[in-house]
């Protein structure tokens, strides 16, 4: 992956006097990577080295992947499942609809809308002539989160008046000792343990984000690659060359000439719930104390004929990050439609999203409007895997910038009691 900041308006001067707070916590990030732990929360780093973590996984695999297998059913919510949808999403899930023979898939209840959930159940209850086509996977770090416990009572309720032995189909991924892993202990369900001190926004590379991707058979091995790929890139103390302190002060300096907000632009619609991903983690990890920069998520081409307008023509309060591949699929253009009175097209696809990609880049440039580039080598397993550790680094690099803690989320956890008090209520 490449990440490209010469339009971002910020100096090397510039990143390098940003870049002399960083000093320590780059050695402090250094120091998590040689303890090859979890003892301090950023010791998601380590993750993608972890050996019993990947032998945990294909021991559950092994137990619960049958030829039979149709469907998996994650049941979570917030960082419980946006890092594996958004992996999946990017490999398969966007194309789903166009591939309906192929299995297995994965469907993400993570809502609580009444006609969602009444049309999964239906067709859950339509679908599912046997156990082995079904893997339930229930994931809560904490163990009692409200949205999950109520479509896991509601799911696996539908399940348990068809079927006797639906137990068997169940994995839950927790907290050890949480009051969910005591009650999955207790009903005697697959168990796998997330590390105490890894936050749920950064546990994509934990059993949270891997074991659904591993029972749908995605390669998991590449993903872990491309993360120690760029973890290694990213403990270097040479800001030009550490690419997530590198994002974080362009953001950074960017803030504080008020650009509040940061346009992510993915110029691959199967990019979309990486996005989403991405969104919560800055969100999250970085809005306190009254700072912090507003992450959205746009799509190209489609939303140049929207938010394009905005990000030209409006407040210039934002910072774009462009996203896209080198490596696209190449589709010639078939003609024929002039017949019917439609103007010809002679380039290839990959070609005309080429052009717009660098037409919107002009365009930004003739406005003066700072943007930076991620160039994925391709979407894959590995690419995806060096993007979210470059930005779960990123962020840790940001919040430090910012003088807040990374690693906590009061305000959310206001909402929750407040919710539970009306219920009790």
């Amino acid at each position: 992956m490449k990440f490209l900041y010469q339009d971002s308006q910020i100096s090397d001067d510039e990143i390098a006097a940003a870049g002399k707070s960083l000093a320590d916590y780059i050695e402090r990030l250094n120091h998590v990577a040689r303890a090859k732990d979890y003892s301090l929360p950023e010791g998601f780093i380590n993750l993608p080295g972890d050996r019993n973590l990947a032998n945990q996984i294909s021991e559950v695999c092994r137990s619960k992947i049958s030829g039979r297998l149709k469907y998996v059913v994650v049941i979570g919510i917030g960082g419980s499942n946006l890092g594996a949808r958004a992996v999946y999403d990017a490999l398969r899930g966007y194309f789903d609809l166009l591939e309906p023979e192929r299995f297995p898939k994965i469907i993400f209840a993570d809502t609580n809308d009444p006609e969602f959930s009444e049309r999964l159940v239906g067709f859950l209850k339509s679908k599912i002539n046997d156990p082995a086509e079904i893997l339930i996977n229930i994931v809560s770090k904490s163990g009692d989160t409200l949205e999950t416990t109520a479509n896991g009572n509601l799911i696996l309720g539908a399940l348990i008046g068809k079927f006797k032995n639906i137990a068997d189909r169940i994995a839950v991924t927790t907290d050890f000792k949480s009051k969910l892993w005591h009650s999955a202990e207790k009903a005697g369900l697959s168990l796998i343990s997330v590390p105490a001190k890894v936050g749920g926004r950064f546990s994509v590379f934990s059993a949270v984000g891997l074991l659904p991707l591993a029972v749908v058979g995605l390669d998991t091995k590449e993903l872990f690659k491309g993360a120690l790929n760029m973890r290694d890139q990213c403990l270097v103390d040479d800001m030009l060359k550490n690419q997530a302190a590198l994002s974080a002060i362009v953001l950074f300096l960017n803030y504080r000439r008020g650009k509040t907000i940061n346009d992510n632009f993915f110029f691959h619609p199967e990019l979309e719930s990486l996005g989403k991903w991405y969104r919560q983690l800055l969100a999250e990890s970085v809005g306190k104390d009254g700072v912090g920069v507003t992450p959205t998520v746009s799509v190209g081409s489609a939303d140049l004929h929207s938010v394009g307008q905005l990000n030209l023509g409006g407040p210039k309060n934002k910072i774009t990050s462009f996203v896209w591949s080198e490596n696209s699929a190449f589709v010639e253009p078939l003609n024929g439609a002039e017949k019917l009175g439609f103007e010809p097209v002679s380039r290839p696809f990959a070609e005309i999203m080429g052009a717009i990609l660098e037409g919107a880049k002009n365009a930004y440039r003739n406005k003066g409007l700072p943007f930076v580039e991620a160039v994925l080598p391709d979407i894959s397993p590995e690419s995806l895997g060096e993007y979210m550790q470059f930005k779960m680094m990123e962020v840790c690099f940001l919040a430090k910038l910012f003088n807040v803690n990374a690693f906590d989320q009061p305000e959310v956890e206001f909402y929750k009691k407040e919710a539970c008090r009306f219920l009790t209520n």
